[in-house]
């Protein structure tokens, strides 16, 4: 009975007529075809789009995650959805070892229009991540039409591969300035300002961080850019985060 089954499964999706098969809108647990929901798009927020892939770092996924997320409990302000986008519909091991699944594949999925694009880091920034020319061509895509781009610790590898921080300051995770400084010479790098380090730098729409845990201050950062600072100081408590601006090391250019 099993046989015939995976037999019957087999046929079906191979006669399908469909533009994509079901097998690519659920996950096939055992013999099981478990059906993902579909993202939830509310009208009139923020659309973010957060890159992932295998590899990524669990912290600056879930620190500006948590408080765009946020955003959505507060009053009188337009709050922001929150999407996982990556090239497949399997789940995504994180560096630490979490399965995440992807809300959109942006190989064969059509998605909303991003108003936001976050570019966490993950293992491969600085190497074969950098040679995927699909996911590169996405990120210079959505980030050209995006409101704002950012990125935290070696994602800003992957803003300048795709060419976006052309004529932009940025800085990227602390020790790989150097990397960074070297790979894209062009490039009007941060790393200090009287001896401490530059946590986040805001060029015109883009905003890159050093990463860590210091990609709270980056997201909170964004989020009194918009909604102002009683709405980020308020984002900020709801996680139990000090939240100053005046006191966090960080360069804005226009």
């Amino acid at each position: 009975m099993k046989y015939l089954f995976l037999a019957f499964l087999f046929l079906f999706f191979q006669n399908c007529n469909t533009s994509e098969s079901i097998l690519e809108k659920g996950i096939l647990k055992g013999e099981i075809l478990v059906s993902l929901p579909s993202p939830n798009v509310i009208h009139e927020r923020y659309n973010v789009a957060f890159l992932i892939m295998d590899g990524v770092y669990n912290t600056e996924l879930t620190a500006p995650w948590d408080i765009f997320h946020h955003t959505k409990f507060k009053k009188n302000i337009k709050p922001m959805n929150v999407f996982l986008v990556a090239d497949t519909y399997e789940p995504v091991l994180t560096f630490e070892g979490i399965r995440l699944l992807p809300d959109y594949n942006y190989l064969k999925d059509e998605m909303p229009k991003f108003d936001i694009l976050v570019v966490p880091s993950a293992e491969h920034h600085l190497d074969s991540d950098l040679e995927n020319k699909v996911m590169i061509d996405f990120v210079k895509k959505t980030g050209a039409e995006a409101q704002f781009v950012t990125s935290h610790c070696d994602g800003a590898f992957v803003l300048a591969k795709a060419g976006l921080l052309s004529g932009v300051s940025s800085t990227t995770f602390p020790s790989d300035i150097s990397k960074y400084k070297k790979m894209f010479p062009e490039l009007k790098v941060y790393d200090e300002i009287d001896d401490k380090k530059v946590l986040f730098v805001h060029d015109g729409k883009f905003i890159t961080s050093a990463g860590g845990a210091k990609s709270f201050e980056a997201a909170l950062y964004l989020c009194e850019y918009l909604y102002g600072k009683e709405i980020a100081k308020s984002l900020a408590d709801g996680l139990v985060i000090d939240w100053d601006l005046e006191n966090v090391t960080h360069v804005v250019e226009w």
